[in-house]
C-alpha cells in the first residue's frame, strides 16, 4: 500500500476537520484495507456537485486500496435527518426512497469504481433490531446530550416543536456505524455530532471508535449559501452538458478554486501550479473552463465537454441563440406569468425579480418594464440570465 504519509496527505487534501490524526495513523499502520463508510439518504431523486465532496473523497480512498462503504439510508431516511434544519422534515414514503435510492446508485458510479464499492442498505439491520432493541438504542443516550446540538437547542429555546423520531436520527447512524465496523466515517461539516455518536456507539459495542473526517460544505451558483436544490444554486450531475459547463462558468473567480480543490481529480501541485499563473496574469477564464470540461466528461463524455466548451463560446462571446432552445406554446398575458407558464422562473415573484434585476430579454432586448404584456399571435424568444432560453408562441 501507500506510504502513510502520502496517504494522510491526500485524506487531509480539502478536509475540514480529522478526529483523531493519531489514531488515523495507527489503524493505517496495520498495513490493512481499511473500512470506509460514508452515508446518503435518498430524499431527492437527483445527486448535485454538492453531494459528490464526500463520494470524491471516497474515491480517493478507493484509490489507495481501502475498502469503500456507500451507505444508502433507506431506513434513516423515513427519518429525516434534522441537522441544520428549524421544522421537522415531511418523512418520505418507502416507494419514493427505493425509487430515489436506485437512481443514486446509478449515479454513484459515476465516480466510484463499482467493483471496488460495496453498496449497504441500513433497513438490511434496522428492520431485525426491532422496535426492542431500537429502544436500547435510544437508551444510550440523553435528552439534554441531544440538546446540546446547536439545531435542536434553537429550536427548544424558540418553542418550535421537535418530534421524538427525530431524537433517534444521530443514534440511528451512530450505530450504522457499529453495523458496518467502520474505520473511517466521512460526513459534511454540519454532521458532528452525528459523526461523534457513532465513536460513542462503537466503544459501548467493544469495537474500536472510528475516525471522523469532516469535509466542508460547498457553496452553490450564489457563492454565500451551501448548494441545494430548495436554494436553486445547484449542479445537478444529470444536468445536461451544456447547463453543467455553463453554470460552471458562472461561478467566481475566488469560488473557482475551492470548487478545484473538492471536485477536480487534478493533483494538488498542479491546481498550485495554475493558481500562480492566473496570480502571475493568466486569464481565470482558462482555469474555469478546465475544470468545467473535467466534470462534464466525468458526467458525460470528453466529446459532450468540447461541444458543451463550443456552445458556450458561441452562445456568450458570439450571441447565438443555443440549437436546442425550448419550443412552447401558451395563452398571452403579462410577461411575469408567461415566463413562469413556460417554466423559465420558479414562480412570478422570481420573474418580476429578474426583470428588475436586468436579468430578462425578450427578442434580445432588456425587458425595463414589469407591467408588459405580450399580445396573442406572435412568437418570441424570451431569456432569463445567461443560460435560460424558450421560443414562446402566444395563443
Amino acid at each position: 500500500m501507500i506510504d502513510i504519509e502520502t496517504q494522510l496527505a491526500y485524506i487531509k487534501r480539502g478536509a475540514h476537520e480529522l478526529l483523531i490524526e493519531s489514531e488515523l495513523v495507527e489503524k493505517l499502520k496495520a498495513n490493512r484495507p481499511l473500512r470506509i463508510k460514508a452515508g446518503f439518504d435518498p430524499t431527492a431523486a437527483d445527486i448535485h456537485l454538492g453531494h459528490t465532496v464526500l463520494i470524491n473523497k471516497l474515491r480517493h480512498f478507493q484509490e489507495m486500496g481501502h475498502h469503500v462503504m456507500f451507505l444508502i439510508g433507506d431506513f434513516t431516511g423515513m427519518i429525516g435527518d434534522p441537522t441544520g434544519k428549524n421544522a421537522t422534515r415531511p418523512p418520505l414514503t418507502r416507494d419514493q426512497i427505493l425509487s430515489n435510492a436506485q437512481t443514486y446508485r446509478e449515479q454513484v458510479f459515476k465516480v466510484l469504481d463499482p467493483e471496488k464499492t460495496e453498496v449497504c442498505f441500513n433497513s438490511e439491520w434496522f428492520d431485525s433490531l426491532g422496535a426492542g432493541g431500537i429502544i436500547q438504542l435510544a437508551a444510550r443516550h440523553t435528552v439534554a446530550r441531544m440538546l446540546e446540538r446547536d439545531d435542536f437547542s434553537r429550536r427548544y429555546a424558540a418553542g418550535q416543536p421537535i418530534a421524538v423520531h427525530e431524537f433517534l436520527y444521530p443514534l440511528c447512524q451512530g450505530y450504522d456505524s457499529v453495523a458496518m465496523r467502520a474505520d473511517v466515517e466521512l460526513g459534511g461539516a454540519d454532521q458532528k455530532f452525528n459523526l461523534l455518536v457513532g465513536r460513542e456507539l462503537q466503544r459501548h459495542y467493544g469495537q474500536a471508535p472510528q475516525c471522523v473526517l469532516m469535509m466542508p460544505l460547498l457553496e452553490g451558483l450564489d457563492g454565500a449559501n451551501k448548494m441545494s436544490k430548495s436554494l436553486n444554486n445547484y449542479i445537478g450531475i444529470t444536468e445536461s452538458p451544456q447547463e453543467i459547463f455553463g453554470k460552471l462558468m458562472s461561478i467566481s473567480d475566488t469560488l473557482m478554486w475551492k470548487y478545484f480543490t473538492l471536485l477536480s481529480f487534478t493533483g494538488s501541485e498542479a491546481i498550485a501550479r495554475l493558481k500562480r499563473e492566473v496570480d502571475d496574469g493568466r486569464n481565470p477564464r482558462d482555469a474555469k473552463v478546465a475544470l468545467a470540461k473535467e466534470i462534464v466528461t466525468r458526467f458525460h463524455s470528453a466529446k459532450d465537454a468540447e461541444k458543451a466548451l463550443e456552445d458556450f463560446e458561441t452562445r456568450f462571446q458570439k450571441g447565438a441563440l443555443p440549437a436546442n432552445m425550448l419550443e412552447v406554446s401558451i395563452v398571452s398575458g403579462p410577461i411575469a406569468q408567461v415566463l413562469k407558464g413556460v417554466g423559465l422562473t420558479q414562480s412570478t415573484s422570481d420573474a418580476l425579480r429578474m426583470i428588475d434585476g436586468g436579468g430578462v430579454k425578450l427578442n434580445g432586448e432588456k425587458v425595463n418594464d414589469r407591467s408588459s404584456v405580450l399580445i396573442a399571435g406572435q412568437t418570441v424568444v424570451l431569456q432569463v440570465g445567461k443560460r435560460k432560453f424558450a421560443k414562446v408562441t402566444l395563443v
